[in-house]
C-alpha cells in the first residue's frame, strides 16, 4: 500500500477497560468519580475522545450497572472540560463453558444477556459514540468466549443507531471487518463509518505489521479508523497508525506502563502519544473537529 500519513489525528483514551488490571496499578480507576477524573485529565492532555467502561467501586472488577454509567456520564458532562464520550457496549456476551469433557451447561462466570439489556446504558446515557465488538472470539485472559453472533450484532447496532449514537466498530480480526462491511451494506450502520482496529489482543489479530496492514487494507475507502496495540507496543502503534493514515488510541485499558518499570496515568499516555504525533509533523485535533468529521451530536441524559 502507498504511504498515506494522516496529518490531522484524533486521540482516543481508553480509560479503564474490563480486564483484570485493577490490582496491577494504583492508577487504574475504579469508581465513577475516579474514571471521570481520569477521563477529564486525559482530555486536558490532548484526548478528544474518552472510551469508558465501569467497574465495581469496591472490588475494581468490571461491571455493567447502568447506575454507574449514569454517574460517570453526569460527572464528565458536568465538568468544564469538553470531550467526546464513547461508552463500551461490550459487556454481557461472555460465555464460559464447563470442562473439555462436559462443556455444557456453562459455568457460573458466564454473563450472557439480551441485546436490549446490553445497550440499555447507551440508550439511557446518550453518549456520542458507543462500541460494537463486531465478532465472536476466544480471549486469553481467561478460558471464555466473547460471543457476538450476527443476529445479536444486527439487533444491538439497530438499537444504537435508533438512539442516535454513532457506532464505533471494534474489529479484532479481518473477519470482523468483513461482517462490519455487511452491516453497512445492509444499511444498519450509517455513514460516516468509524472503526477501531484492535491489534495484539489474544486470540485476535496479532500486532505484527503485516497483519496490521492487512487490517488497514480491509478498511473501505471513506471510513474513519483508529488503531492500537497492547503493552509495550502501544506507543509504536501510535506511529504506525498515523503513518498508515489512521488515528490513535492509548490508555490504561491497553497498557499500564509509560516505560519499563514506570507505571503510567492515562494523562501521561495521552501526552506521550500527542508528542509522537506532533513530532511526526501531524496535528492533534480537538473534540469539535472530531464532531464535525464524524457528524456527532452532544446530548443530555434521558
Amino acid at each position: 500500500m502507498p504511504l498515506s500519513m494522516n496529518r490531522d489525528v484524533f486521540i482516543t483514551c481508553a480509560v479503564t477497560g474490563s480486564g483484570g488490571t485493577q490490582d496491577r496499578s494504583p492508577h487504574v480507576p475504579r469508581s465513577p468519580a475516579q474514571i471521570a477524573e481520569a477521563a477529564i485529565d486525559a482530555a486536558k492532555a490532548g484526548a478528544s475522545i474518552v472510551h469508558c467502561h465501569v467497574r465495581d467501586p469496591e472490588s475494581g472488577k468490571p461491571a455493567r450497572d447502568p447506575a454507574l454509567y449514569r454517574e460517570l456520564t453526569e460527572r464528565i458532562r458536568d465538568s468544564d472540560t469538553d470531550v467526546v464520550l464513547n461508552l463500551t457496549a461490550g459487556m454481557g456476551g461472555d460465555l464460559t463453558l464447563g470442562g473439555t469433557d462436559a462443556p455444557l451447561p456453562p459455568v457460573a462466570d458466564t454473563d450472557m444477556i439480551g441485546a436490549e439489556e446490553r445497550v440499555a446504558h447507551v440508550v439511557e446515557c446518550q453518549p456520542e459514540i458507543c462500541t460494537l465488538d463486531c465478532g465472536t472470539m476466544n480471549f486469553a485472559e481467561a478460558d471464555y468466549i466473547m460471543v457476538n453472533t450476527p443476529g445479536m450484532l444486527r439487533d444491538m447496532a439497530q438499537r444504537m443507531v435508533a438512539s442516535g449514537v454513532r457506532v464505533e466498530i471494534e474489529a479484532f480480526d479481518t473477519g470482523h471487518l468483513w461482517f462490519a462491511q455487511q452491516l453497512v451494506k445492509e444499511g444498519i450502520i450509517p455513514e460516516p463509518v468509524l472503526v477501531q482496529l484492535c491489534m495484539g489482543v489474544p486470540w485476535g489479530a496479532p500486532d505484527d505489521l503485516n497483519t496490521f496492514l492487512a487490517m488497514v487494507n480491509n478498511v473501505p475507502a471513506g471510513w474513519h479508523w483508529s488503531g492500537f496495540s497492547l503493552g509495550r507496543n502501544q506507543m509504536p502503534y501510535v506511529a504506525a497508525a498515523v503513518l498508515a493514515g489512521g488515528n490513535v488510541r492509548v490508555g490504561l485499558e491497553d497498557n499500564l506502563f509509560l516505560e519499563k518499570g514506570l507505571l503510567a496515568t492515562n494523562a501521561q499516555l495521552v501526552e506521550r502519544a500527542a508528542t509522537i504525533v506532533e513530532n511526526m509533523g501531524a496535528r492533534v485535533i480537538g473534540p469539535d473537529e472530531v464532531r464535525s468529521r464524524l457528524q456527532l451530536e452532544k446530548r443530555a441524559l434521558r
